[in-house]
């Protein structure tokens, strides 16, 4: 028996193969995707704002750009935060990973070669949200502080490519969960009207 498999016993892991019943990771996910999509929506409506003024003058809107600017920015703060979170809790709930054996997902990998390049893309999305974290900085405080645009142009167009990679990304998870049923146990006892806290 490998030290792994001792541990592994000693962890008392539920129906998700995890030591709590829900996985903690996909929860943590949607809340890096909401907060990033917030902060560069925000952004876009901000930057466009000259042009949208008219309509939330007369939808009674009390907007203004600083506000918009505001949001955008408090929420790309709190993107980078969670990310460290969301990869940490993603990569702890691979590790404890008991994929279906020989499946292939869509995209014809296999459960190993998906958790891998899933793996590398939130390090890569982690990268890129700290990254654009510290650039947004950098437009608020110090290059476009007096300026009433916040934001670069280039800013929000890396913004809408990180859409795409996100959407890559979220698609190998959805990969692991949905064809490898990983840590997908205790939904399904749930859905069965079971109790998915028994311990196996």
């Amino acid at each position: 028996m490998t030290p792994e498999t001792k541990l592994l016993e000693q962890m008392d892991l539920g129906a998700n193969h995890l030591p709590y019943v829900i996985p903690i990771h996909p929860n943590l996910v949607h809340l890096t995707l909401g907060l990033f999509i917030v902060a560069i929506g925000f952004d876009i409506v901000a930057v466009l704002f000259p042009v949208e003024k008219p309509v939330f003058k007369y939808l009674a809107i009390p907007a203004t750009r600083s506000g918009l600017f505001d949001v955008g920015w408090y929420n790309m703060l709190g993107a980078a935060v969670v990310t460290f979170f969301t990869v940490a809790s993603g990569f702890y709930e691979m590790i404890l990973a008991d994929p279906i054996p020989d499946a292939k997902s869509a995209w014809g990998l296999q459960a190993l070669d998906t958790m891998v390049w899933h793996g590398i893309g939130g390090i890569v999305l982690l990268t890129l949200i700290v990254g654009m974290t510290v650039w947004r900085g950098f437009q608020r405080f110090v290059w476009r502080k007096d300026m009433a645009r916040q934001v670069q142009w280039g800013y929000v167009a890396v913004g809408l490519v990180i859409f795409g990679i996100m959407f890559l990304q979220g698609t190998l998870g959805a990969h692991l969960g949905g064809e490898f049923g990983i840590h997908t146990t205790a939904d399904q006892l749930i859905q069965a009207g079971e109790n998915p806290d028994l311990r196996l």
